[in-house]
């Protein structure tokens, strides 16, 4: 039996960020072709966490810098080793690749980080994105860096796969588009939906720890709700998301019609309650949860270029509008609020969009081919990866020397340990 272990940043929250989504998809995924699957990770437990040992799956807390791990990697034997955000390959991965260096690494990137906090900073400076600048970025490097130490490296977006073989000239056998894995919508599906006019009031959802979605509150409430608001005054923003902050909740003003909600174990109900979802975001990457959320429960949107990327084909329109300007956002809400022929025709476009670009069934059988493929031929695929194999050489592996520096440090400190 194929085993897999899987070093996650977090435990998954799939009610609460697209990540926990999408952890919680290649968990079934690997699931359904009989992979036993161990989840450990360095993070404390929450109350929003999803029950894994309910899916059969084995999990434990691990320590960073710490030989236990070392033991427990090797008594444990998995055939895959995969990497949940590059952080954790920078602690971890030196660790497999030494004492498992057989199994398989793959790094799953999320969305590229390095991505998304140079749009952040462009963002907040006034500056206007290029790629010079992010290539100039130490956590592209670093990111980067374990894209090359991995076997094989998994992207949610094509836009982002264009940008790593584009902008890095990153070998395609190293990288692998796998998007949301999602079941199609069908005609019944449909008809289980609110109809236009049982559908009132606009929503936001998303995890306020993420600062694209805190951004993207912010933004609404400063700029582009009073647009909404002037022209429909009876209108409500109801705004969802996990660990919102005092400074969030301070943002709740029920006279302006902007309701601070907070988290919800539900978000298909009240994104079906919804007539429109509204995602002005102006930083970020990979493909955006609450979008899709949308699309699945039959609620158009309006979002910008930074919010549909990733999202849409050549042969797809968008389920609502795409617009980068506050002014044409907020029209653009209005219009498709006020009206129904516009609002069916978004929601079909979604349809469309899920049932083309993310239909699960398209997408599992080939990638767990890939995975067996590399698995028989690994050591020609490492060695075809001469970039990655100098980054694993020991004169390069500044990631090993810091653990093991702090690793021994922590031994001074504490002898028992």
């Amino acid at each position: 039996m194929n085993k897999i272990l899987i070093i996650g940043s977090v435990w998954p929250e799939p009610n609460s960020s697209a990540a926990g989504i999408r952890m919680l998809q290649l968990i079934q995924l690997f699931l359904s072709n009989d992979y036993k699957i161990t989840f450990a990770s360095t993070a404390s437990e929450s109350d929003h966490r999803y029950d894994i040992e309910s899916l059969g799956i084995s999990k434990i807390t691990v320590q960073i810098n710490h030989p236990s791990f070392d033991r427990f990697v090797q008594d444990l034997k998995p055939n895959i080793v995969i990497f949940d955000r590059f952080m954790t390959e920078e602690q971890f991965g030196w660790r497999v690749a030494k004492h498992i260096p057989h199994a398989l690494r793959i790094l799953n990137t999320e969305d590229l980080h390095s991505l998304r906090r140079t749009r952040q900073e462009t963002v907040k400076t006034g500056r206007t994105f290029t790629y010079s600048t992010y290539k100039k970025n130490d956590i592209t490097k670093r990111e980067v860096a374990s894209i090359y130490r991995c076997d094989l490296s998994l992207l949610i977006s094509d836009a982002e796969i264009s940008i790593l073989t584009d902008q890095f000239k990153i070998n395609n056998e190293l990288i692998y588009y796998l998007p949301f894995l999602l079941d199609p919508i069908t005609v019944e599906t449909k008809t289980n939906w609110p109809l236009y006019d049982e559908r009132k009031h606009f929503i936001t959802i998303g995890n306020f720890r993420h600062e694209p979605n805190w951004d993207s509150v912010q933004y609404l409430k400063n700029i582009i709700w009073p647009l909404i608001k002037k022209q429909l005054p009876e209108a409500e923003l109801h705004v969802f998301g996990a660990y919102p902050p005092p400074k969030a909740s301070q943002l709740h003003n029920p006279q302006q019609g902007f309701h601070i909600k907070g988290w919800t174990k539900n978000a298909q109900g009240v994104m079906q309650q919804a007539r429109i979802c509204l995602a002005p975001l102006r930083f970020g990457a990979g493909i955006k949860g609450k979008l899709a959320e949308a699309m699945l429960c039959g609620t158009p949107s309006i979002t910008t270029t930074i919010g549909a990327e990733g999202m849409l084909g050549d042969d797809c329109d968008w389920s609502g509008f795409v617009k980068d300007k506050p002014e044409e956002f907020a029209s653009a809400a209005v219009r498709l609020y006020q009206n129904q022929n516009i609002w069916y025709q978004a929601q079909q476009n979604g349809i469309e969009i899920i049932n083309t670009r993310f239909n699960k069934e398209k997408f599992i059988n080939p990638f767990i081919h890939y995975i067996l493929q590399l698995q028989d031929n690994l050591e020609e695929h490492r060695t075809q990866n001469f970039i990655g194999s100098l980054l694993q050489h020991h004169t390069m592996k500044s990631t090993e020397y810091m653990s093991r520096w702090i690793e021994a440090k922590n031994k001074i400190s504490d002898p028992n340990n």
